[in-house]
């Protein structure tokens, strides 16, 4: 059985930095490709970093956001910097063992493994 965690939301104000933690136990710890998502209400969820061999970023994300591992305490890790309004959502941590989902790093379908969510609220 997999496990995933995330922690770390929140509310912060625009322009703000956060840091989200997922920790994997169980399962999960045998991933092939891990990252974050995010939806927000009447939204599709939507990929916003992953990491397999090689990182990933969505657009709206990128040069704002990283994704990092620290792999002796099974956590991986979303700096997230510059936040803006346009951020909130619910952040979820997934993973996958299968190939396939490593050619399609940014797709929550191809995803099996998810934690339960974190809340990240940019409001002033």
């Amino acid at each position: 059985q997999e496990q995933l965690v995330e922690s770390g939301g929140g509310l912060v104000q625009p322009g703000g930095s956060m840091r989200l933690s997922c920790a994997a136990s169980g399962a999960a710890l045998d991933y092939t490709i891990i990252g974050w998502f995010r939806q927000a209400p009447g939204k599709e969820r939507e990929g916003v970093a992953s990491f397999t061999g090689r990182t990933f970023y969505a657009d709206s994300v990128k040069g704002r956001f990283t994704i990092s591992r620290d792999y002796a305490k099974n956590a991986v890790y979303l700096e997230m910097n510059n936040l803006k309004p346009e951020d909130t959502a619910v952040y979820f941590c997934a993973a996958d063992n299968r190939v396939i989902a490593t050619m399609f790093p940014l797709d929550p379908g191809h995803f099996g493994s998810w934690g339960q969510g974190t809340q990240v609220t940019v409001s002033s």
